[in-house]
């Protein structure tokens, strides 16, 4: 930091101080204090997108990748004990289902999410650091005219014999006023905008995003679908009936009566 703005840095200390003790009056912009309430909300839900729509992709490859190791334990069950039988026949077709499912995933939905929700969102987070430092330099020009306000006020309630002070004071009021308002007068006009135009940037996103899910649904289906013909038909009448709770309540009963598992 140079010398002039270590300066500058030191007397926005002083007037932050002084204002907190009501020595320099506070000036309090309620339109642009509206305005960047709602950028920050915008702020903080993009952020918040990005982290979720990361998690998401996560969780999903995740998902499709445990799916093909559950296959693979469930398939070493059935192929240890009857590889022929068709609840063998099923675990390996559902071994394959899973696997296609999981390569089908990395391979056609990785990189269109990538491109069509995840750069996106990293693009428009991108620019919050530099609309924070537009903000951040128009609070500091804000406590330079507060000072400067303060100080020709002073001048002129309390004048001096040196003539020249009130022209200077005045000089340094009004250049502080217009370089605030300069900037203060761009945030209050560009920050609607930049809020207005979320809807059509995130429209393609959502969009995308809905099809994909939709298409990983429907892949899913389709291939676990294949698997059900292994099955016998009476198996889902069965599983509504409660027929089936009862298959697995008679199995582990038998299990609670072998010695190791506790029984007599």
């Amino acid at each position: 930091m140079s010398w002039t703005g270590f300066k500058k840095s030191l007397n926005r200390a002083g007037t932050t101080v002084l204002q907190k003790t009501g020595q320099i009056e506070r000036t309090v912009d309620r339109e642009f204090a509206d305005e960047e309430s709602k950028y920050r909300a915008f702020e903080k839900e993009c952020q918040a997108l990005q982290k979720d729509s990361k998690s998401y992709n996560d969780a999903m490859r995740a998902m499709t990748a445990a799916q093909a190791r559950l296959a693979e334990t469930i398939e070493s069950f059935y192929g240890a004990a009857d590889r022929t039988s068709d609840s063998a026949m099923a675990s390996h077709a559902f071994k394959n289902a899973v696997q296609d499912l999981d390569a089908s995933v990395q391979r056609e939905l990785e990189a269109p999410y990538r491109t069509t929700i995840m750069e996106p969102l990293g693009k428009m987070n991108a620019y919050f650091p530099i609309i924070n430092e537009h903000i951040s330099k128009r609070n500091k020009k804000l406590l330079d005219y507060d000072a400067a306000r303060s100080k020709l006020r002073k001048v002129i309630e309390k004048p001096s014999d040196d003539s020249t002070k009130l022209p200077k004071a005045q000089q340094e009021h009004d250049d502080a006023k217009e370089v605030f308002e300069l900037l203060n007068d761009q945030l209050i006009g560009e920050l609607p905008q930049l809020l207005d135009l979320r809807v059509p940037y995130f429209d393609p996103s959502f969009e995308a995003m809905i099809r994909m899910q939709c298409k990983f649904a429907e892949e899913g289906y389709e291939k676990l679908s294949a698997v059900q013909r292994y099955f016998a038909d009476n198996v889902r009448d069965d599983y509504a009936a409660g027929q089936l709770d009862a298959q697995v309540e008679g199995v582990l009963q038998e299990m609670k009566e072998l010695s190791i598992c506790g029984g007599n």
